[in-house]
């Protein structure tokens, strides 16, 4: 039997201004595995969303597509934001991203880090997740461990959240923890992030 998730309204920020310290300073929103870009996987993760935005540095502005579903890409054309200031960090990507977002908002916003593969897979899972009780929001957790970027949350609890917090360097669990969210058990490991070489050798194996 297939299941009927009631929609929900949202807008989507993407976050891909990391250092990628560990990559040599590669550029995640480019690496390519399965054939496809994560800065790419990411959108079509989004493709629901109303609007887009991308946070990161200017030279991604070429790289962003344009809704043309002759080309494949069906979604909302992105719109491209930079944190204050540049690598300060997901809560300052994400502040960022809610700023760039045109009013008014929708009031729901699917937060995707753009290491994060497999993130398509669980966007049904978090909309459903918040449609079933009134939360602040919904993110996975793989194995113990609490995957705040890959999350749905309720755009007027982050507002609320944010307001006259230092986001440079602010941590995210600082944020999400004062919200009352829902944990989505994710034992396919649909969260697990592309942090370094092995990471990326791994994740290449794995769609072979």
């Amino acid at each position: 039997m297939t299941r009927t998730v009631p929609r929900i309204r949202y807008d989507a920020v993407v976050l891909a201004g990391g250092r990628a310290a560990r990559l040599d300073g590669t550029s995640k929103a480019g690496l390519v595995v399965g054939g496809t870009r994560l800065l790419d996987r990411a959108l079509a993760a989004s493709a629901r969303a109303r609007r887009v935005v991308v946070v990161g540095p200017p030279e991604l502005a070429s790289a962003l597509p344009v809704r043309d579903p002759a080309s494949g890409y069906a979604g909302p054309a992105p719109i491209l934001t930079r944190e204050d200031p540049p690598f300060g960090g997901p809560v300052a990507g994400l502040a960022a991203g809610l700023r760039a977002l045109p009013d008014p908002g929708a009031p729901w916003v699917l937060l995707l880090a753009v290491d994060v593969p497999g993130a398509a897979r669980a966007i049904v899972h978090l909309e459903e997740a918040v449609s079933r009780e009134p939360v602040d929001g919904a993110y996975l957790v793989h194995e113990g461990r609490a995957q705040w970027l890959v999350g749905l949350y309720r755009r007027a609890s982050l507002d609320r959240g944010l307001d006259g917090v230092e986001t440079d360097g602010a941590p995210m669990k600082r944020l999400i923890g004062a919200l009352r969210c829902v944990e989505v058990p994710d034992p396919a490991g649909w969260s697990d992030d592309i942090d370094t070489p092995a990471d990326v050798a791994r994740y290449r194996k794995d769609e072979r």
